[in-house]
């Protein structure tokens, strides 16, 4: 960016971030940034033609990836599926636009993590992934540099958050008066049989051993809120992280941590030192 177009961003308020879909998470985003004033903004919104989704005054609208990367970013963000993630995000990436993913379970795809990887360095970008409602990949990933014998990631919720699922093939969902693990195996399995809770999963798994080493364990309770716990082991010893998170308040399907993950993936990316 030239000097002169740095300084039109800092009077307009600071860096253009754009966001791909504007449901609850993009709006909790740009509203939270639009708050601080500043290192970045939301400004532009890529959403599918006739999409009636209502954006912010400030915010524009445009209906294809030709368009956005026309309007030149500084920052796009991903908060929309996990088909945005294959057919949108190589496009941006190759154009030299750095992205942050939060749909992460898409990358669970061999074919979808080699389009978004090849698409980077072509590029010469960053695919960023959002830690999303999980923490502890910084510990995670710290300790994979001395190599892990195990990695698991345990995912806890309500049994109502499983119904639809293939738990209901497993356990009587309604009937629990006690926790019941319905499915234990690989993170990779996981992310293709349980799509909602993909993308913890495969963050987890990114951050670590990969899709195929990580094991994965998913439990129905009986009591509310969504828990997750990572435990690792290898040379550098061992630990167990759990979290409890709340909703976001305009959408219960989703962490309030998640999207706080995006917006300081966001906030990381401006900062000249990073803590």
């Amino acid at each position: 960016m030239t000097a002169i177009a740095e300084e039109t961003a800092s009077a307009a308020g600071g860096k253009h971030v754009a966001v791909i879909g504007f449901g609850a998470m993009g709006r909790a985003v740009t509203t939270s940034l639009a708050a601080r004033g500043g290192p970045a903004l939301i400004r532009t919104a890529l959403l599918r033609p006739g999409s009636a989704a209502p954006l912010p005054d400030d915010v524009t609208r445009v209906t294809s990836v030709d368009d956005l990367i026309a309007a030149r970013p500084d920052l796009v963000v991903e908060c929309a599926t996990h088909a945005a993630v294959a057919t949108s995000v190589p496009a941006l990436l190759a154009a030299g636009i750095d992205v942050v993913i939060a749909s992460v379970g898409a990358l669970g795809k061999p074919e979808i993590h080699a389009a978004v990887t090849q698409a980077a360095a072509r590029g010469g970008s960053r695919a960023i992934v959002a830690t999303g409602a999980i923490g502890g990949l910084d510990a995670l990933r710290s300790a994979a540099c001395a190599g892990l014998s195990s990695v698991l990631y345990t995912g806890i919720k309500p049994a109502a958050a499983w119904t639809g699922t293939p738990a209901e093939e497993v356990l009587d969902l309604g009937a629990l008066t006690a926790p019941a693990t319905f499915f234990e195996g690989t993170a990779r399995e996981a992310a293709e049989r349980f799509p909602k809770n993909a993308n913890v999963t495969a963050a987890v798994a990114l951050a670590g051993v990969g899709f195929d080493a990580t094991r994965v364990r998913l439990v129905a309770d009986v009591a509310g809120g969504n828990r997750h716990e990572v435990s690792a082991e290898g040379p550098f010893g061992s630990f167990h992280i759990a979290l409890t998170n709340a909703p976001l308040p305009d959408n219960p399907k989703t962490s309030w941590l998640a999207a706080l993950s995006v917006e300081q993936a966001i906030l990381r990316q401006f900062q000249h030192l990073e803590a």
